[in-house]
């Protein structure tokens, strides 16, 4: 998924902030579990939620305003009720690598209870 870095996205020396990651990572994994046929919309409407249970971030280099940045997903290890998603965003023109991080994806029903990863994740393999 590709990203342009806007003026909202820095802080005052046109650096992206260092939280904004997870925004990305978040755009960037939503669409990444669409593709592959697990609809988050339509999860929610049969009662399974997904909460991030971890979040690692490794700063490489500063991705600036101006740029377009391109974030990169794939599927680590999963359990019954979780799965982990890895990370890479890299700038656009140079494939600089500016942010590796990963998350860790729980599983839970309307009562926030943990439950079974639905079939459309459980088939989602690194």
């Amino acid at each position: 998924m590709e990203i342009k870095i806007y003026y909202q996205d820095t802080d005052c020396g046109g650096v992206v902030y260092y939280a904004n990651y997870l925004t990305y990572f978040e755009r960037a994994r939503t669409e990444f579990l669409r593709e592959l046929g697990a609809d988050i919309s339509e999860l929610m409407e049969r009662g399974i939620f997904f909460l991030v249970g971890r979040a690692e971030i490794d700063y490489i280099s500063p991705a600036r305003y101006g740029e377009t940045v391109i974030v990169e997903v794939q599927a680590g290890k999963s359990t019954g009720a979780s799965i982990e998603l890895l990370y890479e965003i890299k700038e656009k023109a140079s494939l600089r690598s500016i942010v590796k991080g990963k998350t860790l994806l729980v599983c839970v029903g309307k009562d926030m209870k943990p439950m079974r990863l639905p079939e459309e994740m459980r088939k989602i393999e690194r």
